[in-house]
């Protein structure tokens, strides 16, 4: 994958993108990193990612945490909406992943928040 950050907090940005190509692994769809760092302080990066049902959602939830401790990375601080999966928080403390159920994700619109920070998507492992 051609997915560059640069070479700064490399062991970070191997997470992150760990956990982008989990998501992608269960054909999540629209995936993107943002660089949030600097706007907040409570993580430095998003990975927002979205499944077309609950279920997908689910086990995309499941993949993400599953790809980061594979890459070496710690199992997430907390994980919050797993009951209903709509919307899926994965706290891994320096990064944030959210799973979306595809039209959650369209109502909240959280990367318009965000618009004003890099940006990185996951195009070449997406599915179609």
């Amino acid at each position: 994958m051609s997915f560059q950050f640069g070479d700064t907090g490399a062991e970070l940005l191997r997470l992150v993108e760990a956990a982008g190509e989990g998501a992608s692994a269960l054909q999540a769809i629209d995936i993107v990193a943002l660089d949030v760092g600097d706007i907040i302080s409570i993580t430095d990066w998003f990975v927002i990612a979205s499944g077309t049902n609950v279920r997908q959602v689910r086990r995309i939830a499941d993949q993400v945490e599953e790809a980061v401790k594979s890459a070496g990375g710690d199992g997430p601080l907390r994980i919050e909406g797993l009951e209903d999966s709509l919307w899926v928080l994965l706290d891994f403390g320096p990064f944030v992943v959210h799973v979306f159920h595809e039209e959650t994700r369209a109502f909240y619109d959280i990367e318009r928040l965000w618009s004003d920070v890099q940006r990185f998507n996951f195009v070449e492992s997406q599915a179609n």
